[in-house]
């Protein structure tokens, strides 16, 4: 679940508030007036007593007030009535925030938990993880997770994109240092551990986590930055009516209708309003401070693999020898390639598949690590595997992944592979230029050359290449240090963890099932689409104009009231009625929805 259900005590104080005012209605007895008050005080008494001890004075103290007021005087219904609104937006900023799952779960959930350790005799015994000691032998089959940092005894291949972003895997040969957290791509290697678990990198990068998100500042209540000036004008004008008057009645029916009601209410129904809309259109916003810091964002740092691209390898381009059909080379590979499951294989036999080519039956297929397929098909001697230098005179040399493929030590042609920029990544880099974004980083643990043939597609203003993830995480505090408004992260690996829970709001690209990344984000996106970003930061910042203009209303209405009450035009009671018609007003304005612009896809 992304939210938590209303706590148990926020809860059972709304309805026993709530029983306490109907009863009272019902049976016309005051007991029960008093009951529903005697709770409120409780409940404004904590959260002003919360607020002090945070270093501030929030709306509350109206509340606690008014509620103080009324039991002085016997108006036992008004303060049932500021009890029931109190406990109600308790209980909706509950709902509303809910109680984040640990924003380290999923890190910790990844982490090997065993190793497979090798004896002298070659016996493997499992063993917890915490017991492997620098120079211990261990075995990592395929699939499997690198549980310290390790040396290898064999060539083998890893996908490290989870620590680096590289999206395509990478070949490491014999003595290569490999750092824990990465996965084997290959078949099963031996390894000599170099750290223990608590010392490993993949431990350290958890441990960054922690430290980044307890540095990263909380939220505001928008609630508290409206009391700054409303409490001081409400105790004001009700200090001014009993001196002007020489009587209490007036100065407490302008703190009746002072109760901060469109603050504790409109304002906490226009967030979630605003976090319920964005749920339909593909972005889960985890909090409402979350959603305000968000429509607030100035700075993206936005990472490449799997957030503007799509995160794997693609064929891109097939470059044919003189006479030689493209199809038939994507054939001849594709045909080797269905006896790897090397991720490289799988993208060219899904390429093929796309062009519905037919695909044989080879013989005699061997996979030599570093080097590639070798195989007979149809007659002939066939290599699929890395190009050899010197390349053809008719093959151009990219920056893509190249793949050669030999017949009978001819190569005959070039397999290029890339990972595709999303399609929606400009438009969506544009349209949030439009909606307050003034500055787009492109922060990756990519090459260089990727990094900025990607970053100058898109249209970014800077891009950081080779980056790990104390490195993004000094960018993002960097940019938080001279940035105005929020400092925005969007990723979708565990590298990106440390930057995304330092952000003032982390974005994950949760689609591609980045549990990580999701779990320390405050806003996941749940469909593979870039461009749901952008719906999430409009609808964020229709959401909080709607807030805000639900606080104006109601706090402009409560103003007249005020002074209604203070020239005694209005009583106690008359003015908590007029109150919740004032909230009325000030709730049905925050739930109307703003318009959502969708940009062409």
């Amino acid at each position: 679940m992304i939210f938590e259900r209303i706590s148990r005590s926020n809860l059972a104080l709304l309805l026993l508030t709530a029983a306490g005012l109907f009863l009272g209605l019902l049976l016309s007895n005051p007991l029960f007036f008093i009951f529903g008050s005697v709770l409120g005080f409780g409940i404004a008494v904590h959260l002003v007593w919360v607020a002090v001890r945070a270093g501030g004075m929030g709306s509350d103290v109206l509340a606690l007030i008014s509620i103080v007021a009324t039991a002085l005087t016997g108006e036992w219904l008004a303060g049932s009535i500021i009890s029931v609104m109190l406990a109600t937006g308790q209980a909706l900023e509950s709902w509303a925030a809910g109680q984040a799952r640990s924003k380290l779960e999923a890190l910790v959930k990844r982490s090997p938990r065993v190793v497979q350790l090798l004896h002298s005799d070659g016996s493997v015994v499992e063993t917890d993880v915490s017991k492997v000691s620098i120079g211990d032998r261990f075995l990592v089959r395929a699939g499997e997770v690198v549980a310290v940092d390790a040396r290898l005894e064999a060539d083998a291949i890893f996908d490290e994109s989870a620590l680096t972003g590289e999206p395509l895997p990478r070949t490491r040969l014999t003595g290569d240092e490999v750092p824990s957290g990465v996965v084997n791509a290959g078949s099963s290697v031996a390894m000599v551990a170099t750290t223990t678990a608590e010392s490993s990198t993949y431990a350290a990068l958890v441990r960054l986590v922690q430290q980044a998100k307890a540095s990263s500042a909380p939220g505001v209540r928008m609630a508290n930055r409206w009391a700054i000036w409303f409490v001081p004008l409400s105790l004001g004008l009700a200090l001014a009516a009993w001196l002007v008057s020489g009587d209490v009645e007036p100065a407490i029916a302008v703190l009746v209708a002072a109760t901060p009601c469109p603050l504790i209410l409109a304002i906490p129904i226009a967030i979630i309003s605003g976090i319920s809309r964005a749920a339909v259109n593909g972005a889960i916003i985890k909090d409402g401070a979350a959603l305000e810091a968000l429509a607030s964002s100035q700075v993206l740092l936005v990472d490449k693999t799997g957030t503007l691209t799509l995160g794997g390898p693609e064929v891109t381009n097939i470059q044919a020898a003189p006479g030689i059909l493209a199809n038939d080379i994507l054939r001849m590979a594709a045909t080797l390639e269905q006896s790897s499951a090397h991720i490289l294989a799988k993208a060219i036999v899904r390429a093929a598949q796309a062009k519905s080519i037919a695909l044989g039956a080879p013989i005699e297929v061997t996979e030599v690590l570093g080097e590639g397929l070798f195989g007979v098909f149809e007659g002939r001697r066939i290599r699929v595997g890395r190009l050899a230098e010197p390349a053809p005179d008719w093959v151009t040399l990219s920056t893509s992944l190249q793949i050669c493929v030999d017949v009978d030590d001819q190569v005959i042609g070039v397999i290029d592979l890339n990972d595709p920029i999303r399609h929606d990544a400009a438009s969506t880099v544009c349209r949030l230029r439009g909606l307050g974004i003034r500055r787009v980083l492109l922060v990756t643990g990519d090459r260089k050359a990727a990094g900025e043939e990607v970053g100058r597609e898109v249209g970014v203003d800077e891009v950081f290449a080779e980056c790990r993830p104390e490195h993004k995480l000094e960018i993002v505090e960097l940019e938080k240090a001279k940035a105005a408004g929020s400092v925005l992260v969007v990723g979708d690996g565990i590298n990106d963890s440390p930057a995304l829970a330092a952000a003032d709001v982390g974005v994950a690209m949760g689609a591609r099932g980045a549990t990580a990344a999701s779990e320390t984000a405050d806003v996941v996106i749940i469909e593979d689409s870039i461009s749901r970003l952008g719906d999430a930061i409009e609808i964020s910042k229709g959401a909080r104009n709607r807030a805000l203009q639900a606080a104006a209303l109601g706090m402009g209405l409560s103003v007249v009231a005020m002074v209604s009450g203070a020239f005694a035009l209005t009583t106690v009671t008359q003015n908590a009625l007029i109150q919740e018609f004032i909230d009325a007003l000030a709730i049905m304005w925050a739930l109307v929805p703003t318009k959502l612009t969708k940009q062409k896809r």
